[in-house]
């Protein structure tokens, strides 16, 4: 598994619900180091609660289409390293929404303040997201 190496880029765990066009966008277009779990063979048909778990080990921040990771019984926010559910009509659509939230999260102030601006939090973003938004996601105890 490539997920050891530490790197300044933004660290993300994408789980097998985010197409492989949108992970090699946040690979060459915006510069994150992706762990994809489709090219990890003993990752590929894990459960939800193991991705959610080895995220947080791997100090990343798990990107994602599935709302299921939104339930807090089941995926506690203190338990993570951050989340990203993502959503959006089509593939333009998620590039054009990764790319305000990696200005946002992961570039100038915010990049410098954590290396996971998420940590303990979700964050939930459609393509109606406002950059403001983020400041509204507040951390769960």
């Amino acid at each position: 598994m490539r997920s050891g190496r530490l790197s300044p880029r933004p660290r993300i765990y994408a789980d097998a619900n985010v197409p492989a066009g949108l992970v090699a966008h946040m690979r060459v277009r915006l510069q994150w180091d992706v762990l994809f779990v489709l090219e990890e063979d003993e990752l590929r048909r894990a459960p939800d609660a193991r991705h959610y778990r080895l995220a947080q080990q791997l100090r990343r921040t798990l990107v994602t289409l599935d709302r299921d990771y939104l339930d807090d019984r089941r995926f506690p926010p203190q338990e993570t390293s951050g989340v990203l559910v993502i959503n959006a009509p089509n593939e333009r659509e998620f590039e054009s929404l990764l790319t305000r939230v990696d200005g946002v999260l992961f570039q100038g102030e915010a990049a410098a303040a954590a290396a996971l601006p998420l940590e303990g939090r979700k964050l939930h973003v459609q393509t109606d997201w406002e950059r403001s938004d983020v400041r509204s996601v507040r951390r769960r105890q």
